[in-house]
Formats: C-alpha cells, sequence, structure tokens
C-alpha cells in the first residue's frame, strides 16, 4: 500500500522502518528540517534531557550509543534518530520541511495536500497515520495585558520557543510550570540571568535520578513490579496479590520512595512538599527532578512561587512585570510557558473529527492507535509513557499486521465499550490528567502487552518475570518485528489471534 505518515518524531519514524519492511510504500512528512519531532534543534530548550534513561529510551533492535550519558541531551537524541533514519534507509521516504494543509476521504483512500517551499500538492494515499505526536503544539495561557507587556520589551514564550540561554542573561525570568520542562529550562537560565522566578500552579512530586544518591531510579519504577505499584483498569497475576493481601506492603513500598525524596531534596525545608502522598503521584504527574534544580533553590538562584499563577501581565514603573494570584508583583523582562501541550489534528477534515473524538474532547482510539468508524486512519505515538520508542514500535507492528488483514479484531461496538471504559479508567487513575485520552503512563507494559496480545505475540516468559525485579529492557523485544514480517511472508491468509487473557505464542530470546 502507499502510506502517508504524518510526523517525523519516534512514532513517525519506527512507524516507516516497519511498514518499509513490511513492503509498503512510505512516506514522512514534518514541517521541520529534520527528524526528532520534541528532539528537533527547532524545539530544544537549553537543558533538555531525557527522563527516561538511555536503554529504556531506545528502540528494541537499534540501541543507543554506550558512550553517552545515563540521561542524553536532546541533541544527542536527535543525533540517535538521525542514526537510526541511516541505518534502516529512511532517507528517501523523508518529505522535511513540508507541513501537512489536510487530509480527506477520496474514496477508499486518502488526499494529503501538503506545502513545501510555499507550493502545495496533493497526493493520494491508500492509508494515513497521525504521529505528530501528543507534544506538537505548545499550550499558553492567555495572559491579560500581554500587549501592554510586549510593547514595554517584554518577551513571552512557549518552552520549545526557547533556544538560546543568552536570550535570558541579566534579565528577570519567570518560568510557569514545576513540570520537567520547566525545571530543565529554569536551571539553565539561573546560571545567566539576574533572578529566575519559577511560578507553580501545583506541586508535583519528582523522583531523584538516584534514590538516596546511589540506587538509580529505573531499578524501582521502571520495572514491572513499579508498573505494578498502580492498581490497573485489570489486575493479572501478582497484582491482585498487590492490590489485595499485599495492599499494606504495596503502599509502604510506593510511600517510601516518597519520604526519601523529601529527605534529599529537602521539601520541607523549602517550602516544596507536594500536597498528598506519593501513592498519589500518578494522579498528577510523576517526573524525574532536574539536576541542580533543588540545589538552585537551595542556593538561591531559583525561587519557587507555590500554587498560585500569573494573573495579568503588564508593566511596574515603566518595565515589564507579572502580577500573581496572591497580588506580588515581578519583574519580568522573559516569560517562558512550560504548561504542557495541546493534542489536536487540525489538518483532518470536520466529519472525521467528529468520529475521533468523544463528547469531552478526549480521542477514542483503540489501543492508542486505531479510531474508531475511520477505516483506513491509524495514530502512533499518542501513548506518552516512559518507554515511548518501544510503545510506538510495538504499535507501529500492530498497524502492519493490520494493514495485512493479519488482526481479528472484536466488533466495532465492543472496541467502543472498552475505549470508554478505558478513559474512564484513566479520569480515575490520573485524576483525569491524561492529556485527552493520550497518556498512558504508569501503564506502559501494560500497553504493550495488549497490543502484543492483539498480534498473538509475546516475549519469553523468564524474560518478562527478570523485567519484574530488573529495569525493562526494549531490546528484549527485538525480535517482535522479524517474527510478525515472518508471519506476513508465510501465511497469505491472516493467522490466528490468541486473546491477551490466553497464552500468547512466545517468542525464543
Amino acid at each position: 500500500m502507499r502510506v502517508a505518515i504524518i510526523g517525523a518524531g519516534v512514532a513517525g519514524l519506527t512507524t516507516a522502518k516497519v511498514l518499509t519492511q513490511a513492503g509498503h510504500d512510505v512516506e514522512v512528512f514534518d514541517r521541520t528540517p529534520d527528524v526528532g519531532g520534541v528532539w528537533s534543534r527547532t524545539r530544544r530548550y537549553p537543558g533538555l534531557t531525557t527522563q527516561s534513561p538511555k536503554t529504556q529510551y531506545s528502540f528494541s533492535d537499534h540501541p543507543m550509543p554506550r558512550d553517552l550519558p545515563e540521561w542524553p541531551t536532546g541533541a544527542q537524541v536527535q543525533r540517535y534518530l538521525e542514526s537510526y533514519v541511516t541505518e534502516f534507509g529512511l532517507s528517501a521516504c523523508l518529505r522535511l520541511e513540508t507541513t501537512v494543509e489536510s487530509v480527506v476521504r477520496d474514496g477508499d483512500g486518502w488526499a494529503v495536500t501538503s506545502r513545501a517551499n510555499g507550493k502545495a500538492s496533493t497526493a493520494t494515499y491508500d492509508r494515513v497515520v497521525v504521529a505528530n505526536g501528543v507534544f506538537c503544539e505548545p499550550s499558553i495561557p492567555g495572559f491579560a495585558g500581554r500587549e501592554e507587556f510586549v510593547a514595554a520589551g517584554g518577551r513571552l514564550l512557549a518552552g520549545c520557543e526557547f533556544h538560546d540561554v543568552e536570550d535570558a542573561r541579566d534579565k528577570h525570568v519567570l518560568v510557569v510550570g514545576y513540570g520537567k520542562s520547566a525545571c530543565d529550562v529554569a536551571v539553565a537560565i539561573s546560571e545567566v540571568a539576574a533572578r529566575t522566578d519559577v511560578i507553580a500552579r501545583q506541586m508535583v512530586w519528582k523522583l531523584p535520578r538516584k534514590i538516596g544518591g546511589l540506587l538509580n531510579f529505573k531499578m524501582l519504577m521502571l520495572t514491572r513490579l513499579g508498573e505494578a505499584l498502580f492498581r490497573y483498569r485489570r489486575l493479572r497475576g501478582f497484582e491482585k496479590f498487590l492490590h489485595g493481601p499485599g495492599n499494606r506492603l504495596r503502599r509502604a513500598m510506593l510511600n517510601s520512595v516518597g519520604s526519601v525524596s523529601v529527605r534529599q531534596f529537602g521539601l520541607n525545608r523549602h517550602g516544596l512538599l507536594p500536597r498528598g502522598r506519593m501513592e498519589d503521584i500518578v494522579k498528577g504527574a510523576i517526573g524525574l527532578a532536574t539536576e541542580g534544580f533543588f540545589e538552585g533553590v537551595a542556593g538561591g538562584s531559583i525561587h519557587v512561587h507555590r500554587d498560585t499563577t500569573i494573573t495579568r501581565l503588564g508593566t511596574d514603573g515603566g518595565r515589564p512585570s507579572a502580577e500573581l494570584a496572591d497580588g506580588t508583583v515581578l519583574p519580568a523582562d522573559l516569560v517562558v510557558c512550560a504548561t504542557g501541550f495541546t493534542q489536536g489534528v487540525p489538518f483532518l477534515d470536520g466529519g472525521v473529527q467528529r468520529q475521533l473524538f468523544d463528547e469531552r474532547g478526549n480521542f477514542m482510539l483503540y489501543r492508542q492507535i486505531q479510531p474508531l468508524g475511520v477505516p483506513g486512519l491509524y495514530f502512533n505515538g499518542y501513548n506518552s509513557s516512559f518507554f515511548s520508542p518501544l510503545n510506538a514500535e510495538m504499535a507501529a507492528v500492530w498497524i502492519a499486521a493490520d494493514l495485512a488483514g493479519a488482526l481479528t479484531l472484536p466488533e466495532e461496538e465492543t472496541r467502543r465499550a472498552d475505549v470508554v471504559g478505558q478513559l474512564a479508567f484513566m479520569d480515575e487513575a490520573t485524576d483525569t490528567h491524561h492529556c485527552r485520552g493520550t497518556k498512558i503512563l504508569p501503564f506502559s507494559m501494560h500497553n504493550v502487552d495488549e497490543v502484543l496480545g492483539d498480534l498473538g505475540l509475546q516475549i519469553g516468559r523468564r524474560t518478562r518475570a527478570a523485567h519484574w525485579l530488573g529495569p525493562i529492557s526494549p531490546a528484549a523485544y527485538r525480535k517482535v518485528t522479524p517474527a510478525l514480517l515472518d508471519r506476513l511472508a508465510e501465511r497469505p491468509s491472516p493467522p490466528a489471534v490468541t486473546p491477551l487473557d490466553s497464552a500468547p505464542t512466545s517468542i525464543a530470546l
């Protein structure tokens, strides 16, 4: 088939690789001049690093170089993705600096209109994969007084629009947000700014990269046991014990990590203790502490204003300023908003969009991949997780199987009921903080298991057991794609599929 992929980030590249290997004619569109999505040089902010260690943020069949640090920088990740393109010969299918303007039905296929170098063109494809990512469009609050603020020389930027730390030198800078990107950029800015203030609407728990200064956090949280500490929609095996007779032990394990964070970062001393227990971590956000952030707070180079927001931008004595909800007025030459992203697909026509969303605007995607009632359209990368490359890679395999007619899925109404149930579960699990249904944290491996269950493929039980106590290795899944490709080559008719709750076919490692 002829397949258009929108987005050349992690999800778009792995989809292109798998579908090319499956024999499809693929074109990948991206508006940036380089591959990488959030890692593109057009979007990287100073201080950007991965949240997951390099081994866990790798594709199964293309490990990161050994000489990279444990948490690679944005530039290092982008070079890694370029090496992925070279390794699998994807350069010829890339259409960079090309913006997709519309995707509309054209018979049994899709007409894709794109624009490059000021010239629009339209081509027809059999299938379309949306891989523009859930971190595509930055969300900047609509601050009152913005025009006055700008007229006085103030600058307002999204985090992904702030590229040069020198723009903050000797300035009064406000960083809005308290997630990873906000803390990353605050540390970089604090090294050159006259003053750095962080405006945090809500405190969230931060995990140390090295718990107690010694134990890598992946040994606790990036294991199947770490994931199982959070109650999933359907409990399996040992999870039933953890959330039943072993519930007290489970809670103690989680909250002990919180206690370590409190001591290690001096949260009480600095007035930065989040409300609630560590056990509630998933209901807000889960993230690693940025190296140097709490040290900056302790040393006075970073000032955190907790549980507040900017109510107005404007001027004070003729200089750009910002007023907080408590009435505090701060000088603000530069305001950097690390306030999240909007998830949207403006290039899809209105009829398709109406089928994509529920009444609250959540994406209705089966397995985070397949929209209901829109045949021939797929999504990848709409499963934000600690293991984004692995989750995207397994979704690409699922798409390849469906293109070949090698998936036997439930009827649409059954799938719709499953999607509705999953969204209701995530509403409760994350207190509705699931980015319109696209965030699967902390249930990354549950998603992988469900996707592979549909395919009737799974890695060996012994390896999965090892991942309960040791960090999950994407490399353990390196034989999944070849196994599916062999199956598609050998069987002209769709293969039988083993249900997830039955024993899946094991791939010997």
